[in-house]
């Protein structure tokens, strides 16, 4: 394969995802991991790419927005965040889960705590009934490809709850804080944020560098848990 088709067609990759996995790459492309890792070197150079521990992300504004069914990237690296975030929840709690497949991780790490939990997220209902916790799900539109729920009527039921902890999924992170690809999950996010005495951001190291279409928060409104190396 010629080099200008091969880093069309990696880049095509990475726009697509807005992040993606060197094992992904070299397993659609069928090119050697050193390969690879000059064809990277050459898009960051030219300021078209960020690469991460383990695969690259987007410099620009990500323009698809990823599906859940999509987002079954990274466990391990989802797993370790949420066992960190776990540990921060103590008896008595009131947490906020917000939607998404880092923040679904949690769940087990839950199990036997006192709390009670307030999502937006479809998937987490199955496992929270589970593993026997305390579940309120606000009400509103239920967005087809994140199975998050949003709208009017949810950003009025949050309205009716406070949290100790709020713990949120992101899609970006960068110097200019915290992003999201749609309107309507950004202001549930924004809304569950403000609503808590302390949240939380579960980023693994693909979400860092980049940039989407709807601003969350800034830096400082959330602490960050990730397990990305500084």
């Amino acid at each position: 394969m010629l080099f200008e088709d091969r880093i069309s067609l990696i880049l095509k990759l990475i726009e697509t995802q807005g992040s993606i996995e060197n094992s992904k790459i070299i397993k659609d492309l069928k090119i050697s991991e050193a390969t690879l890792r000059r064809d990277l070197a050459y898009l960051e150079k030219e300021n078209k790419i960020k690469r991460v521990r383990g695969g690259a992300v987007l410099r620009k504004v990500a323009r698809k927005e990823i599906e859940i069914k999509e987002k079954n990237t990274n466990k391990d690296s989802k797993k370790k965040i949420a066992q960190m975030a776990a540990q921060l929840i103590s008896d008595g709690d009131y947490i906020y889960l917000d939607a998404g497949t880092t923040t679904y991780e949690i769940i087990d790490y839950m199990k036997g705590k006192d709390i009670k939990v307030v999502t937006n997220g479809i998937i987490h209902l199955e496992r929270l009934i589970a593993n026997d916790i305390e579940t309120y799900l606000i009400g509103g539109r239920i967005k087809k490809s994140t199975l998050a729920i949003v709208g009017v009527k949810a950003l009025r039921d949050l309205s009716e709850f406070r949290f100790d902890k709020a713990f949120i999924g992101i899609n970006g992170i960068n110097e200019n804080g915290y992003s999201t690809h749609d309107v309507e999950e950004a202001l549930i996010k924004k809304q569950a944020i403000e609503n808590s005495n302390k949240a939380f951001i579960l980023a693994d190291s693909t979400k860092f560098d980049m940039i989407y279409f709807a601003n969350v928060a800034k830096l400082e409104e959330a602490t960050i848990i990730t397990d990305k190396k500084s």
